[in-house]
Formats: structure tokens, sequence, C-alpha cells
């Protein structure tokens, strides 16, 4: 391959791993750069691309569900994240969620069989002028490269803070005291579930709110993203916000009483043989101590051993609709692209999704092509369209969600409204993809 005629990919998250796919498998001269293991960032253990740290779901499988529509969509454009992914799941009933391990080797395995990729494992503390450079250093970005991107964009860049959960060990977990189901779903199901009754809900509420949390330095200020608050944050918008959120039973019958619990915590396996389990949707920032002392007083957790606790980190990214085009390229340097949470998206289906495009442009770029969006009826322009033309001056990371889609032409009725728009978008992503040969 000829390196200086090449596309320098910076970072080796799922964005960044997808780009280079989407390059590399073109026959495309790419170069694709990630510090680890040289360095790692607060967030960051293994030495893998593609490392999955909040959680190891990529949320939910049906299609009549955006995120379940971005992932198909993504399916049918070659994802490297999607294949990895469907090789590597693990029973998480209407979720999909992988092995980590085994989905980050799975990703290095395919992108080491590419002949025209070359990886780097180094940091790359700016970004080369002249050049065509994919940034998709994602929201744990190092200092050197934010102070880059700083100087690139001319503007400081945001950033808000993200929480992850603690992982249990299976053998640490009293079976005696929790239940196995899904929500609604009939059968054995695919989480463990910790039921609580009113009583020692509000003891536990109660420990929450009075926590101690890991303190941030005194230079930053928090600024939690709203679909990834970290749980005594939640519990300290009152007594009753858990019950609405991560702790609540709705869906969920015991079978030891016959009846739905008070509150409920539900536990998601993170391999196949269900040696470790993650805390559902309680992410946090409260200190190691605090977090064995209070989770310990869950049912069924009185003897957990933590595999991994919670912790809190920083989330770059910068103000995509008024630095960069619909192709992910600046606005003031088209040689220079954008991809995953950098941009303004959040999670991990969005952000591998803005890496596939990112590769596909800079795939178009390199053959002297230019390659218009995909159409806003779909996920992946909707969520394109959002960060790259939101009039919001307060420009926060979003999720995909329908209300981002270019509304239907004619009304449907709610319980039907999933499915027409999945249709319409997998519809207009074949005749996007037959009009452009991708």
């Amino acid at each position: 391959m000829t390196v200086n005629t090449s596309t320098i990919i910076i970072g080796g998250g799922l964005a960044g791993c997808e780009a280079a796919w989407q390059l590399a498998r073109r026959g495309l001269a790419t170069v694709l750069y990630e510090m680890k293991p040289q360095r790692f960032s607060p967030a960051h253990k293994s030495p893998l691309l593609a490392e999955l740290v909040c959680s190891n779901s990529l949320r939910a499988h049906p299609i009549e569900n955006a995120v379940g529509l971005l992932k198909e969509e993504m399916r049918r454009l070659d994802s490297l994240i999607m294949a990895a992914a469907d090789a590597t799941a693990v029973p998480a009933g209407r979720a999909l969620a992988v092995n980590r391990m085994e989905f980050s080797q799975d990703i290095e395995n395919r992108l080491a069989a590419c002949k025209d990729l070359q990886i780097i494992r180094q940091e790359l503390p700016d970004i080369p002028s002249g050049r065509r450079v994919i940034v998709a250093t994602g929201p744990l970005t190092s200092d050197a490269l934010a102070d880059a991107v700083t100087r690139l964009t001319g503007a400081a860049h945001r950033y808000f803070y993200d929480a992850i959960s603690p992982i249990i060990d299976a053998e640490s977990i009293d079976f005696e005291k929790v239940f196995r189901a899904s929500r609604y779903d009939d059968g054995e199901g695919d989480y463990l579930n910790c039921p609580l009754e009113k009583e020692a809900y509000g003891h536990f509420w109660k420990a929450l709110t009075e926590a101690e949390d890991v303190p941030l330095r005194s230079f930053e200020e928090a600024k939690c993203f709203e679909g990834c608050l970290p749980v005594e944050v939640m519990a300290r918008r009152g007594i009753r916000t858990l019950l609405f959120g991560p702790m609540k039973p709705v869906g969920l019958l015991d079978p030891r009483t016959g009846r739905r619990p008070y509150a409920v915590i539900q536990l998601r396996s993170e391999n196949r043989a269900r040696t470790l389990f993650n805390m559902v949707g309680f992410q946090t920032k409260l200190t190691w101590p605090e977090q064995r002392r209070i989770f310990r007083m869950i049912p069924g957790l009185e003897k957990a051993e933590f595999a991994r606790y919670g912790s809190i980190h920083r989330n770059t990214f910068i103000h995509s609709p008024t630095l960069l085009k619909e192709t992910l390229q600046m606005r003031t340097d088209e040689n220079i692209l954008f991809a995953g949470q950098i941009t303004g998206v959040e999670g991990y289906v969005e952000s591998a999704a803005m890496g596939l495009l990112a590769g596909l442009n800079a795939a178009a770029l390199a053959t002297g092509n230019l390659l218009p969006p995909p159409p806003q009826t779909t996920a992946m322009g909707a969520l394109l369209h959002h960060i790259t033309q939101a009039k919001s001056e307060n420009f926060q990371p979003m999720n995909v969600n329908f209300g981002l889609f270019t509304p239907p032409a004619l009304r449907t009725a709610k319980k039907d409204r999933g499915r027409a728009y999945a249709e319409r978008a997998l519809t207009d992503l074949r005749a996007w993809q037959t009009a452009f040969d991708i």
C-alpha cells in the first residue's frame, strides 16, 4: 500500500474501525492510528480495538425501534461493527448484547485481514495537514488531540460527563433471592431481577441520595447527558424517580409471590457463560467503597463481588452544526472529516454509524467523487441531519429516535408507527444504495 496517498484515521474505537473497514474493503489505502496500548484513557482497560466501556449492550433488536432500525441499515451497508456484534451476541431478550472481549477480538481479526489497511499503535497528538484525515477519537479524546481539535475548530471543545455501570461476578449473586425474566416475556427470560419491596426501596434510595461521589477536579463542571445519568443523580431528583427509570417493575412478575415487586434492579449477562452480570441502568460516579456498601443492600447482592466498579469520565464533542457539512467534512477544511461520538451522537451504535458514513464519504473523496447524504427518512440520514443541521445553540449529544425523522406523509396509528418508519426507511435506503452504487 502507498502510505503517503492513504486516508489517515485517528482513533481505533467503533467509529474509527468502521471507517477503516469501509475504506479498506474498497481497496483504498488506509492508515489507522490507535494510542493503545502505548497510552490508555481513564476508562479503557483492554489493548484491543473497538473496546466497549459503558455497557455490552447495543440496545433494542426490533426494527420498529429507531436504534434497531439503525442497526439493520448498517447491516445492509456491510457494517463491520454489526457483523462482529451478530457473531458475538449473548442472550439479552429484546436487546443486542455482545461478549465484549470476543467482539473486540473479532473486529481486530477482520481488520488485520485487510491488505490495504495499516494499523499503527501510537498516539497521534496532532491532526496532519494537507492529508485526508478522519478524526474518530471518540468521547475520551486525549488532552493533546483535544487541544488540536480546539485549534482547528477555532472554539473551545464542549464536553459532558458519562458514567458506566458496575459488573458483578455471577458466583457472588444469591440466586435464591433473584428471579430470571425479561419484561413482558414468557419463559425463563434473559435478565436476573433483584426485587425490592417499598420499605427496602426507601432505605436504598436514602443511601443513594446521601452517598459520597468521586469529586470532580477543580476546573471541571459536571454536564451529564440526560440519557445516561448516574443513578445517584436520578435518585436525588425525587424518591419516585428511579421507579420510572432503571428500577421500574413494569412488565415483571416475581414467580415466588405472583405479583409485581415495588421496585427491581435488572442484571444483564456480559458473556455467554453468564459468569458476569452488568447492573442495567446503574451507571454511577460513587466512590468504590460506597458502591460496595450501597449496592450490597440490594436483595441477592449482599455478597456481591465487583469485576468492575462504575466510574465517570469526560466525553468530548464538537459543535457539529456549525463545523461540519452533511458529508462530515469540515466546512473550513474539506480534507478533514469527523466521525463517532465526537460529532455529537450518543451511543455505541450511533457512533459506529457515523464512522460508517465517514468511511463512505472518504472513499468517495479518494476516487474524486462526492456522496450525497442518505435520505432523512432513514435512521442514518435523520441522525446525520440532526448533528449537522440542528439550529439549537445549546447543541447536545443525541441518540437516534423517530423524532429526528422526516414525518410520514400519512397519519399512522401509534402501534403501527415504528413498522411504518422502518419499511419506508429500508425502501429509501435501498434506492440510495442503488443510485450511488454503494
